[in-house]
């Protein structure tokens, strides 16, 4: 019997660890269902029982929950068009020098990371066109 309630325990344990690194509601009902489970094990149903119990359970539990979770789920913004930058003029408040690492140029008020697009050094307050824009960064050409 303390085999079974040290396994069902660790179902849970891991049930747990599992969704609180998720936060998705995936493994929630797992717990609960080791719960019931370890219950059910610590007044002797044999282990069919208690298989039973934990699969009844989880199962009554994602069906009950999926509905409430759909309606609550909360709609993803979709992602910002990036490309929209593409072809708009910045200026370099930071030299902009590969081999320092450094770069920084300012686009409607927001200062970005800001790399060169051929690898070339660009000065501090020059103008330059946004070719790219990779993640938080902004690949840029020197105009003129």
């Amino acid at each position: 019997m303390l085999e079974l309630l040290l396994m069902w325990g660790a179902v849970f344990v891991i049930a747990a660890a599992a969704e609180l690194a998720s936060m998705q509601l995936v493994s929630i009902w797992f717990a609960v269902g080791a719960i019931g489970a370890f219950i059910a094990a610590f007044f002797g149903v044999g282990f069919t029982g208690q298989l039973a119990i934990f699969v009844a359970v989880s199962v009554v539990l994602v069906i009950a929950t999926r509905p409430l979770l759909k309606k609550l789920r909360v709609k993803q913004t979709p992602a910002l068009n990036a490309d929209r930058e593409i072809g708009d003029t910045a200026v370099v408040i930071e030299e902009v020098n590969p081999a320092l690492g450094t770069g920084r140029a300012r686009h409607n008020g927001i200062d970005w990371i800001a790399v060169s697009e051929n690898g070339t050094v660009i000065p501090k307050e020059a103008v330059v066109m946004i070719t790219a824009v990779e993640g938080a960064k902004l690949v840029v050409r020197g105009i003129g």
